[in-house]
């Protein structure tokens, strides 16, 4: 009777798995996205409700964040000969993969999560070619985004150009009754 078990649960667990052609399908898709990527970001998920993660992923998609559940495997060979190869000795155990084109992006999505959900533990990460630890993840993830230096950027430079503005207004205000004066002395002196 426990053959019969066991058999049903390894047909079980066969008819779960991918077949050739998927994984490659899987290893081919999750390539294409690490060849877009500038930063992997590594988390466990263990205990986590499917509500939770649901969150997690809208916000990730939001983010322009690829959030993914792998099997590790499959994620070594996505990786493997690129800039985060060195990442694959830090796929061990139940991962969700997070990797954006944005450098901070995916610290920010996944660090961001872990404060709310202490569930989520972030394990490892990569931003092209350096190996990160969990807390330089959550100090990357600290750092502001490329929209958000552009956007303080634009506001430095539009500050400086309206005080320039200010200042030049300012300066023909006060000289303008001194010409007013002078116009009028002229049309006194030539009646």
């Amino acid at each position: 009777m426990m053959e019969c078990t066991l058999s049903a649960f390894w047909k079980m667990e066969e008819d779960l798995s991918l077949n050739l052609q998927e994984k490659q399908a899987v290893v081919a898709e999750v390539s294409a996205q690490v060849a877009q990527s500038q930063t992997i970001v590594l988390a466990e998920y263990r205990g986590i409700k499917v509500a939770d993660i649901t969150k997690l992923r809208a916000t990730a998609r939001n983010s322009g964040v690829y959030l993914h559940v792998l099997k590790n495997s499959l994620a070594r060979r996505a990786v493997q000969g690129t800039s985060f190869e060195s990442l694959a000795d830090s796929m061990v155990g139940p991962l969700v993969y997070s990797m954006s084109a944005d450098p901070v992006a995916a610290a920010k999505v996944m660090c961001e999560f872990a404060r709310t959900n202490n569930k989520l533990v972030v394990k490892a990460g990569a931003m092209t070619g350096s190996l990160l630890s969990a807390e330089q993840i959550v100090v990357l993830a600290a750092t502001p985004s490329r929209d958000e230096l552009i956007a303080r950027l634009m506001a430095t430079m539009n500050a400086t150009t309206a005080k320039f503005v200010r200042t030049l207004a300012a300066i023909r205000d006060a000289n303008a009754p001194v010409a007013a004066e002078v116009t009028a002395e002229a049309v006194a002196e030539a009646v």
